[in-house]
């Protein structure tokens, strides 16, 4: 059985010196030329500076891997990966050596309340400088885990155990020094490739405006962006938005103006399709050559992106099956018994072996198998298949030599690397506000949508209640037309949601990659939403104001239109409070809806506010609600200082009038009260949205889920006996 598993294996390898498949599986020996590390690992050697030219013995050997122009989707894609690797080759990058040792990964578990559910099991591995290494497995398997590990990013519901050194050294990656890439791409639609680069790098990079467009031309080469740099990411308007190969590349592009030694990525084949695959990690291979270290997770691939991996760690439930070079890997399967088909992809066949979902499958398609053939060579149960090769990678001489390596990366320490600084929160402040004006003079969702609105409600209103006139029979009617239209300009705002939600995963993508900090957005989402808010009170209120006829003073006029843009920074706030909270527009406008008919309730107009019920309903509710100073405020403005006549002899002050319905104060500098409340609103919620980002409420919320699921397992299993 054994002779005949290898005869199987070596008509599989066989086929890989054939001439459509000897691009993608080189020579065992070519995949160890990038690096001499592992001839003689001497730190000395080595030298940690960003125009770093490594040596010629380090750099990739261009006969080892051919260029794939047969396999690329056109001439103008190899054109421009040929353009971005002449770029790339002119300035090099020292990477770092990433080693980890017995790396153990738990999470929280719902039963117990303790970190007990091991999602990474002693994994041992290494990355290199100058080449490419990938985590694989099925779902599940923990390779994403593994790689925020290794990356020091773990969530506050995960806790590591073991070591992970750096050039040899027993220490976390610090800032600027690495580049992490998050499976989804949070881009900004209404930017182009170039503009979202160069604010990313304004963001990153301490130093002068010139200075950082030369990076961000050669990050734009480096992922071949350039036939798209000036290009919307997302569309505008009539404009479509780039491929999804393209956001994926700016993706990655964005982290590296940093020019980072380590690039973590997490699914960079993740949504797109075999063409757009093929030329990514064609762009990663090449930015490898550079020196930069990269490594990365991935669930399955085709033969053509197999062929370019240096390296592979192969996770099935957390377990490590395999952690060598990928022809070893191969070598390997057919050592435990599972020779890899001539015509089935090399990653095809290992996520076969070891994904326990095909045992599903062939459960229910058993009547198809004994017609069609069975569907795969891997004929033993998954789980046995799973020990199997776990037990026969413990005993190989490819686990001696990983640990064999790791001592000798571990045993001397190398260069420190060192944090290349940041821009100051001064600089990201103008970014900020300088990025979010240009956003929001591009995007519709933001204001302009919310100016239409508010233009329509003001018109609608305005001729409503036009020509009602001044005498004491107008007044309960002007009261009416007031009211309406601060509640629906404060209702209409949950149309600017999904613009909220948006800025709120950027910063949240930002502050995870310590680009951008809780003060510094608070700071430049004010300052840039000031004009547009300002622009569109001043626009709705002066159509309302006139239309519906009130007092014809232009300090009345400015206090109105003043007051109504204190309402709208004080609801902007509220607004970004519960887009944080939630980050989905379902959720977030139900919350926002709920909340403002709930302030418009005990404003003081259905019902007196010194009649409603005192607990809750008078405190708090009616003194945290802005819809009450706001309507207070406008009407004391109108009618306090007025009077009506009565008859022929006799007149009632304008706010008796008021005050059968309403309640208001007869003081001159009421109303000024009102406004000093709307502005310590404005404060207050956004010293309340401060504390929520400061103390990231998100990541304690996942871990009270991980109680509330805790505490219904226990719940389910009492009801059960």
């Amino acid at each position: 059985m054994e002779a005949a598993s290898s005869d199987q294996y070596r008509s599989s390898s066989s086929s890989a010196s054939s001439p459509a498949r000897r691009y993608y599986l080189p020579k065992p020996g070519a995949l160890r030329r990038p690096i001499s590390f592992e001839d003689s690992p001497d730190w000395d050697d080595i030298h940690l500076d960003d125009n770093i030219h490594l040596a010629a013995s380090a750099s990739i050997n261009s006969s080892a891997y051919p260029s794939p122009s047969p396999s690329l989707p056109s001439a103008s894609g190899a054109a421009a990966a040929s353009a971005s690797a002449s770029a790339c080759r002119e300035r090099k990058v020292a990477g770092a050596t990433l080693v980890w040792k017995d790396l153990t990964v738990s999470s929280l578990s719902a039963t117990t309340n303790r970190f007990s559910d091991r999602l990474v099991k002693s994994s041992n591995g290494y990355a290199l400088p100058a080449t490419l290494t990938v985590i694989m497995g099925p779902a599940r398997s923990g390779k994403s885990t593994l790689l925020r590990a290794i990356a020091g990013r773990l969530s506050a519901t995960q806790r590591m155990y073991g070591e992970v050194f750096v050039n040899g050294a027993k220490s976390r990656l610090p800032y600027g020094s690495y580049g992490y890439v998050g499976r989804d791409d949070v881009l900004i639609d209404s930017l182009t490739v170039r503009e979202m680069l160069y604010f990313s790098a304004l963001l990153q990079l301490p130093g002068f405006l010139s200075s950082k467009k030369s990076i961000v031309e050669d990050a734009i080469a480096a992922m071949s962006l350039g036939d798209h740099a000036d290009k919307l990411i997302g569309g505008h308007c009539f404009m479509k938005r780039i491929p999804n190969g393209e956001r994926r590349r700016v993706s990655i592009a964005r982290e590296l103006v940093m020019r980072p030694h380590v690039l973590f990525i997490d699914e960079p084949l993740y949504n797109l399709d075999s063409v757009s695959a093929l030329l990514l990690m064609v762009m990663l291979k090449k930015l490898a050559s550079t020196g930069c270290t990269v490594i990365f997770t991935m669930c399955q691939s085709s033969t053509e992106v197999f062929g370019l991996f240096d390296r592979i760690c192969l996770l099935s439930n957390g377990n490590t099956l395999f952690f060598g070079e990928t022809l070893a890997c191969l070598q390997h399967f057919s050592n435990a018994g599972f020779p890899c088909p001539i015509m089935q992809s090399p990653s095809d066949h290992f996520l076969r072996a070891i994904n326990t979902d095909f045992d599903r499958i062939i459960a229910m398609c058993k009547n198809l198998q004994d017609d069609q053939g069975d569907f795969s060579s891997v004929s033993m149960d998954t789980a046995v298949a799973i020990r199997t090769l776990e037990a026969t990678y413990k005993q190989s001489a490819e686990s001696v030599a990983v640990e064999s390596m790791i001592a000798k990366l571990t045993d001397k320490e190398g260069p420190c690397l060192k944090s290349k600084g940041k821009a100051s929160d001064a600089t990201r402040i103008v970014v900020l506000t300088w990025r979010s004006l240009l956003i929001m003079s591009r995007d519709w969702k933001y204001y302009w949508s919310r100016l239409a609105l508010y233009m329509f409600i003001a018109l609608s209103i305005g001729t409503v209640f036009s020509d009602i006139g001044h005498s004491l029979s107008s007044v309960m009617v002007r009261v009416s037309a007031i009211f309406a239209f601060v509640s629906f300009v404060i209702l209409l705002s949950v149309s600017g949601v999904p613009a909220h939600i948006d800025e709120v995963k950027i910063y949240c993508h930002e502050e995870t990659n310590r680009h951008s900090g809780a003060m510094v957005f608070l700071l430049g989402h004010l300052l840039s939403s000031i004009p547009f808010l300002f622009l569109v009170s001043i626009s709705s209120s002066l159509v309302f104001y006139y239309l519906i006829g009130l007092r014809n003073e232009l300090s009345l006029l400015v206090y109105f239109v003043v007051t109504i843009f204190m309402c709208l920074l004080a609801n902007e706030a509220v607004m970004m409070i519960a887009a944080y909270i939630w980050l989905e527009t379902y959720k977030c406008t139900i919350t926002l809806v709920c909340l403002y008919v709930t302030m418009m309730l005990v404003a003081g107009y259905f019902r007196i506010r010194e009649t409603l019920p005192y607990v809750v309903w008078t405190y708090p509710l009616s003194f945290i609600s802005f819809h009450t100073y706001v309507v207070q405020g406008l009407v004391e403005n109108e009618y306090v200082g007025t009077s009506f006549a009565v008859g022929q002899i006799r007149s009632i002050p304008g706010v008796q009038a008021v005050r059968g319905s309403y309640d208001i104060a007869s003081s001159a500098s009421a109303k000024w009260v009102n406004l000093l409340a709307l502005l310590l609103m404005v404060i207050g919620y956004r010293i309340v949205l401060y504390v929520l980002l400061r103390v990231n409420v998100r990541k304690h919320a996942r871990r009270l889920g991980k109680w509330r699921s805790c505490c219904s397992a226990i719940h389910t299993s009492a009801s059960a006996k």
